[in-house]
């Protein structure tokens, strides 16, 4: 039994004994004797307080991205760095929450930018309605769509529809975290903690293949690790490197699971002159040159069933150009697999040794498919009480952060907001810092989230003004939960504030 579970299996003291304090930063409620930690691994008992055990994060940005500040002549010599260009931002990894939601956020803070009066509101929100959506590039079949996904052996979400070279995933979400069994519900919760916070996770697909995921890694399909993502479809393959091969060879089948692409049928042929060759493609015939379902979704050629890719090829018809000697390019969306046959005095391909002037137009394809990648987004819905925690007429923040007024990160790195009813974001967690996501034991996902927006605003949907401090304030005193501070850089690509949208007028 693993760390996690045995801290969601240990059910808190129904009544308090000796020193022990009564934590009430989730609905859990643990008694936390001095010294220790409760079941969630995040609050603890020192020195007769409850503490956040791991620091706020405040992260620096550069005043201006890319620009180098330089001091005046006759001060001590410039190593290069930046000079007094950095700006603060206390993100909420680490801050503590807003639970029992009718008391404000944990820092609501202040700080001016280049003229702009901006307040950031942060808080760890408890998020049971949230949930993983994973993009893993590959040609390869993982599942059908439907199929359920499992970790450890309990459900914890389904594969989706695909996408251009990837395969999707949709995991968590309320059904699983706390629908189903208390098991279901842990593993659930692990399993997405781990995501977010850039770990691996090995997963099973009803009769599919298991996967092993990890944000920003390639994915190990199978126990094989996956190089790279298809260039294309068949079709869309023919259509990039057709006049590559034209003079070379006189025909080129492009294997694909989806739409396998002919060359000699393909308008892109047709436009560059290739001739008829006779050939015959076991599938269903979409447009000229384009076919579907030529085998079963698998993991070999182009994510099909197939090993051997003659098998997709019918007889050849002399009376449609078919000879002897024709020669024949068979290869794979992401040019792993390839192979070169000629038609013998029956019109049946011959495998024969692989031309080298062939090899020049499979390096072209291989170099033109992208690394496969994981990716994997967090989205929850922050349209809770947790919005009670920034003012006290919730649905003024709603409106806020629809309106474009108020803008919405998590740990510093920006989200897509859902158009819609509520706030439901979806952030890469690539962008977020380290070990930026938590949880507690209801089970539910601990996810950090900011809210910022001008001064003027914050006063005037209801915000909670005289809670409101500065930076420095923050430094020197912490917080609420009497949590550390931490000092980290923030990434190039989380540039803070959005300053071009909070200077203009706010929508009334």
């Amino acid at each position: 039994m693993n760390e996690l579970t045995e801290r969601f299996e240990a059910a808190p003291p129904k009544q308090p004994a000796g020193d022990k304090l009564r934590c009430d930063a989730c609905p859990v409620m643990c008694y936390i004797a001095e010294g220790r930690t409760g079941a969630c691994d995040r609050y603890g008992n020192f020195g007769g307080r409850i503490t956040r055990c791991d620091p706020v994060a405040i992260l620096e940005h550069a005043a201006e991205e890319g620009d180098m500040v330089v001091p005046f002549e006759g001060e001590a010599p410039w190593d290069g760095a930046l000079v007094n260009t950095k700006r603060r931002f206390v993100s909420a990894i680490g801050a503590g929450t807003t639970y029992p939601d009718y008391k404000p956020a944990p820092f609501i803070v202040s700080q001016e930018v280049e003229g702009v009066d901006l307040v950031t509101v942060v808080t760890e929100g408890i998020f049971s309605y949230c949930g993983v959506k994973v993009k893993i590039d590959t040609d390869r079949h993982l599942g059908s769509e439907a199929a359920m996904v499992r970790a450890d052996g309990e459900a914890i979400g389904h594969v989706t529809t695909a996408e251009y070279g990837s395969q999707m995933l949709s995991l968590g979400g309320v059904h699983h975290l706390t629908g189903g069994s208390k098991v279901e519900g842990r593993i659930t919760c692990r399993a997405l903690m781990d995501l977010c916070n850039k770990k691996p996770v090995e997963l099973s697909i009803d009769g599919g293949a298991s996967v092993v995921v990890q944000a920003g890694k390639p994915p190990v399909i199978d126990g094989t690790r996956e190089e790279r993502m298809r260039v294309g479809c068949g079709s869309a393959t023919i259509g990039m490197f057709a006049s590559q091969w034209k003079g070379l060879v006189d025909e080129v089948v492009v294997v694909d699971d989806h739409i396998t692409g002919v060359v000699s049928e393909h308008q892109a042929g047709k436009v560059i002159g290739w001739e008829d060759t006779g050939i015959k493609i076991i599938g269903r015939r979409s447009t000229p040159g384009r076919y579907f379902k030529v085998s079963e979704p698998g993991l070999g050629w182009g994510g099909t069933t197939i090993d051997d890719p003659l098998e997709i090829l019918g007889p050849f018809n002399e009376k449609k150009g078919a000879r002897p000697g024709l020669s024949l390019l068979m290869v794979s969306t992401t040019g792993e697999q390839f192979a070169y046959y000629e038609l013998d005095m029956a019109l049946k391909p011959v495998k024969k040794p692989f031309p080298d002037a062939l090899r020049k137009s499979v390096a072209l394809i291989e170099e033109n498919c992208e690394p496969a990648l994981c990716t994997v987004l967090f989205m929850g819905g922050a349209g809770g009480s947790l919005r009670a925690g920034v003012t006290e007429n919730p649905v003024n923040l709603t409106r806020s952060v629809q309106g474009l007024n108020t803008y919405v990160t998590v740990g510093g790195a920006p989200v897509y907001v859902w158009p819609g009813g509520g706030i439901t974001i979806m952030v890469d967690v690539m962008r977020t810092p380290e070990n930026a996501f938590g949880y507690v034991p209801t089970p539910a996902l601990v996810a950090p989230i900011e809210f910022t927006l001008r001064r003027e605003d914050y006063v005037r949907l209801g915000g909670y003004g005289n809670e409101v401090r500065s930076v420095e304030d923050v430094l020197e005193k912490g917080g609420e939960y009497f949590n550390p501070r931490k000092t980290q850089v923030a990434a190039v690509s989380n540039p803070w504030p959005p300053l071009q949208q909070l200077r203009r007028e706010p929508k009334r």
